[in-house]
Formats: C-alpha cells, structure tokens, sequence
C-alpha cells in the first residue's frame, strides 16, 4: 500500500506540466488508481485496490465555490496554468470562481475530470501518455 509520503516524494519532483506524466508514472507504480482534488480546501484523497484510500489535510483556508459552472472561462484558466501562467493557488482560485468543485485524476482511465458543485462532468481531459 502507498503512503502520503511516498506520493509526496514523487509529486515534489513535478515542476512543469511536462513533468506530470512521469508523476502519473510513478503513482501507477505505487499502485495509485486515481485522486480527488478538493478546491474548496485542497484537500486530495488517493485510492487504490480493495478501498484503500488516504487523505491529505486540508492545504489552504477554505474558498468559496461559484455555484454555476462557467465552461468556457474554466477553459480560459486551464490553458493558462497548464502554460505555466498561475501557481497552483492561483489556478484552485480560478477554479473556484469558474464553479469546478473537484477534479479526479482517473490513472486507469487516463483522464482527469473536474466537476461541478452539484457533481457533474464540465470537462473531461485525456492525459498524455
């Protein structure tokens, strides 16, 4: 079973998107299936086999959620931080304001999904291999 501190370990290796395959790489190889991430607070939650699952604490003070999704400006915010433009806070505010609730990184799947307040799929993206 993975711990916080092993996925820790490989997550402090990412600093540019490029980076983030050979992360998932390494998730894949502690037996991580896919993690929620939690805009209002940061908090993630890893799970693997047979329900096993760990939580991070929370990273930030909690930020409010728009309660309408807005796609488009969503969008607009992820093409900026996937290009390096925003710092992850900056990017979780972006979120925030946009009405994304969460997003899941599915590692089986190969997609991460972020979600409204009420839960459903706003965007779907395929992560590269």
């Amino acid at each position: 079973m993975f711990t916080l501190e092993q996925i820790k370990q490989a997550h402090d290796k990412v600093q540019t998107a490029d980076d983030f395959t050979n992360y998932i790489q390494e998730l894949i190889n502690l037996g991580v299936k896919g993690y929620d991430t939690h805009v209002n607070d940061g908090r993630v939650a890893y799970y693997g086999e047979n329900d096993y699952a760990v939580s991070t604490d929370k990273k930030y003070d909690e930020i409010k959620i728009a309660p309408m999704a807005n796609k488009e400006r969503f969008i607009e915010f992820l093409v900026m931080h996937q290009d390096g433009q925003t710092d992850y806070f900056t990017f979780c505010q972006q979120a925030a304001q946009s009405g994304i609730a969460k997003w899941r990184v599915d590692i089986i799947e190969m997609t991460c999904t972020y979600f409204d307040t009420a839960g459903a799929a706003i965007i779907i993206e395929k992560i590269p291999s």
